[in-house]
């Protein structure tokens, strides 16, 4: 069997995505990447075999004015805008993937759950599928909150409700932006309540990296349904410049808003003088692609600001680490026990950031109201209370007793039906 894993051509998504099928490949399966070309470089990086679509409706410059577009928006605008955008991609994916599909002699497909309504595709081909929430997982059940809400979680009908009405607008976004895929899904004779994503879902593997013990307590998942945990390894990804020589041996805060919300230089420019407070801290800062690091202002003598980082590699040296609450930042923080400080912008960083005050793994603070003092604070409580450190030392101790990649690739042999391969 060979099988295909489709994904964003964005790291948060696209890293986890290829480490599992790199978890098949070294089992001895064939597979597969699909992505916008965009992913060509960190595919190649990975070894895996790479097939693009949509190179005329998404080339590789169009990546970067898209991002450009997404950098300085927050909340809801960013929200639509990048269901918008998915929303586009998957119409490019619903005219090409069949026949790239069929020619490069795909069997089963990985889905990652941040590519709504994307399930169609291999739904009309009548082709096994399993979804990875390489994102925080979507809980369209209302038992909890949707994951772009970093409402608190209570199991009251109160609660409940106001979940159910967190989903129903969310889900009308959904539509509204899908609606000509949906049409052309209907035409072809799929059948679905497209009002809830997850019907769409087979009886086959629904995976989420996040693991157990960070997420909200809840038993209402179907049986398909499965934590596993982190998807990374410390391999296979495009190697970073960074200049190690200008560390100093002093306490690490390491800080970044991701790769997609980095346009927005007033973030910076709060961590900075925060951190500056601290003599004998150690900032490495690092902005992503949009901003130049003069457009920071000042930042210590010591600070270290670059547009790339090596971020695995740093959190293992990291005493705090200053995040968007991406999942995947927070999740390699967790790995390495280091607690974070959360400055959500929009997405599903919201409800990564209430788990992060939830397990009490670190401190939240709000986009509206940061400035250098508010964060300044919260660098002390970081640094002064044991608990957040003591939190995600607990998590980091599931996390290394559960092994993730292996869990997920068992359940994917598991429920494709493979036969169990080793080198």
């Amino acid at each position: 069997m060979k099988i295909g894993f489709i994904c964003p051509a964005v790291p948060g998504h696209f890293n986890p995505m290829s480490a599992l099928a790199r978890q098949l490949q070294a089992r001895n399966h064939d597979v597969v990447m699909f992505s916008l070309s965009a992913a060509e470089p960190p595919a190649r990086a990975a070894d895996l075999p790479f097939v693009p679509f949509g190179e005329k409706e998404f080339p590789v410059e169009g990546a970067a004015e898209m991002i450009k577009g997404i950098s300085r928006l927050k909340g809801e605008e960013a929200l639509q805008y990048t269901i918008d955008a998915i929303a586009a991609i998957t119409e490019v994916k619903w005219k090409t993937l069949p026949k790239l599909l069929s020619s490069n002699g795909i069997d089963a497909l990985v889905l990652d759950n941040y590519e709504f309504y994307g399930e169609v595709v291999p739904m009309h081909l009548g082709m096994p599928y399993a979804i990875l929430s390489n994102a925080l997982h979507f809980d369209y059940s209302g038992h909890a909150p949707l994951c772009i809400h970093d409402w608190a979680y209570e199991h009251t009908p109160e609660a409940i409700k106001r979940n159910c009405q967190g989903v129903s607008k969310f889900t009308e976004m959904l539509m509204r932006s899908n609606a000509e895929v949906i049409a052309q899904a209907k035409r072809a004779g799929i059948k679905a309540n497209w009002e809830d994503p997850s019907s769409l879902f087979s009886d086959l593997p629904w995976i989420t990296q996040c693991p157990r013990e960070f997420d909200f307590e809840s038993s209402h998942w179907p049986k398909q349904f499965h934590y596993a945990g982190p998807l990374h390894d410390g391999k296979g990804r495009m190697e970073t410049d960074f200049p190690w020589d200008k560390l100093t041996g002093e306490p690490i805060v390491y800080a970044s808003m991701g790769s997609l919300q980095t346009g927005n230089a007033d973030v910076f420019r709060a961590i900075a003088p925060a951190v500056s407070k601290h003599k004998n801290l150690q900032l490495v800062l690092s902005i992503g692609m949009v901003l130049h690091p003069e457009q920071i202002g000042p930042v210590p003598n010591n600070a270290i600001v670059v547009n790339n980082a090596p971020q695995l590699e740093l959190l293992k040296k990291a005493s705090v680490c200053i995040t968007h609450a991406g999942f995947n930042t927070v999740l390699e923080a967790l790995t390495q026990a280091v607690p974070q400080i959360a400055i959500p912008v929009t997405n599903d960083q919201p409800g990564v950031a209430a788990r992060i005050a939830y397990k009490k793994t670190g401190t939240v603070t709000s986009l509206d109201e940061l400035d250098p003092s508010l964060l300044l604070g919260h660098l002390d409580e970081v640094f002064n209370n044991p608990t957040y450190r003591d939190n995600s030392r607990s998590i980091q101790k599931a996390i290394a007793k559960r092994n993730g990649l292996s869990v997920a690739a068992d359940l994917l042999e598991q429920g494709f039906g493979l036969p169990k391969k080793s080198k």
